[in-house]
């Protein structure tokens, strides 16, 4: 049974590397002895990443990239087929809210600002299928290849303000069933498409919006807490059972889920 979680030999690119919820996805898979290739705009952050995975006798590296830009991606595909020859597993963990996308309650919400809304979906959902479709032709010719891309709560109940990232996040869910439908009927079971849908864990995107400077929660962090059964946050830690469980083959037969981990939240009325 444990042979099926394992990732040895596995090379798997996760975008948004440098971010919170990255850094715990690089660790797991690096820890679970896949080659992992971090790819993320502070170059700081990710090489530092890299080296901390490398010490460790794992193999990592960092390369720079934007996932709105195909030239980026394109060079880094080049990079990670010359070294390694192939590619197992994408984790499309780029992404996060946008500020001029959310609507408070004093905003007009007849008078919404498009260009934010056009943001928020170029960082959230083209940013996920730009990398898909650069990185998704050297996965088809890869056996079990597995694409995990990054829902959220937004797209699974509505929350207020959030308007931007709530539609991106419902589109990823669309995109990723959509996605696994065609690659099955096109290449069969070369590559599976899921998604994990996070509850509410603190990020640099959200933690004003949920916590106050000196660590209380917000109006809006105690109203999530009040409607999540387990009465806290998520730690990023806890994303890793389930990014490793969709990544390996122990999920060979699974595809065009969307997966929940969100300590019941979507499920739970509030009563």
């Amino acid at each position: 049974m444990q042979q099926l979680f394992d990732l040895t030999n596995k090379v798997i690119i996760i975008t948004g590397a440098t971010g919170v919820i990255g850094e715990a996805f690089v660790h797991a898979v690096a820890d679970m002895n896949a080659k992992v290739i971090l790819i993320g705009r502070n170059e700081a952050v990710g090489n530092e990443r890299a080296n901390a995975i490398n010490q460790k006798n794992k193999e990592a590296i960092f390369i720079k990239a934007d996932v709105l830009n195909k030239e980026d991606l394109l060079k880094a595909k080049e990079i990670i087929l010359k070294k390694f020859g192939r590619i197992n597993g994408l984790v499309n963990a780029a992404g996060g809210n946008v500020a001029e996308a959310v609507i408070k309650p004093g905003n007009d919400i007849f008078n919404i600002d498009m260009n934010a809304m056009h943001k928020a979906f170029d960082l959230n959902l083209f940013g996920t299928m730009l990398p898909v479709d650069v990185f998704g032709n050297a996965m088809k010719q890869t056996a079990n290849a597995s694409i995990v891309n990054i829902s959220s709560m937004a797209a699974q109940t509505t929350l207020t303000r959030v308007l931007g990232y709530s539609m991106a996040k419902a589109a990823i869910d669309n995109y990723t069933r959509w996605m696994s439908v065609e690659i099955a009927n096109r290449y069969g079971e070369s590559v599976r498409v899921n998604a994990i849908a996070p509850g509410f864990f603190i990020t640099h995107q959200n933690k004003q919006l949920l916590t106050n400077e000196d660590g209380t929660y917000t109006e809006r962090g105690e109203a999530v807490i009040r409607n999540t059964p387990f009465k806290r946050f998520g730690n990023p830690e806890e994303l890793s059972g389930t990014l490793i469980w969709l990544l390996s083959d122990a999920s060979k037969f699974v595809t065009g889920e969307v997966i929940c981990v969100d300590g019941g939240f979507h499920i739970f009325s509030g009563v």
